[in-house]
């Protein structure tokens, strides 16, 4: 079961364990970190759970597709790394994952 360490904008951090095959949303849903707004469920379709994966990170999990880039595009402070949190499946390969929260999410 991967580990994956949530670090809010004030530095304080949260380490949970994930299924693999949940989504990083739903790691942190079910282990009730703050930061992610998730107000679509998951679809996709509101950019509320917008993450940044550590730089090394990025690279390993499956690119975005057309239709989270074009969502990308809207959230606040978008940077190298940026994620939809619900659009990320995590994998046993992600062990260790370092997921950063944005200060806030609109």
């Amino acid at each position: 079961m991967p580990d994956i360490t949530f670090i809010q904008h004030d530095g304080s951090r949260q380490t949970v364990f994930a299924k693999a095959g949940v989504t990083i949303m739903q790691a942190a849903m079910e282990n009730m970190v703050e930061g992610l707004e998730a107000e679509c469920g998951g679809s996709g379709s509101c950019a509320t759970c917008h993450c940044y994966l550590s730089l090394g990170w990025h690279q390993k999990v499956q690119a975005p597709d057309s239709n989270e880039e074009q969502m990308l595009e809207m959230v606040i402070e978008p940077k190298e790394g940026s994620r939809l949190s619900c659009q990320v499946k995590v994998t046993d390969a992600h062990d260790g994952l370092i997921v950063h929260l944005p200060e806030c999410q609109y």
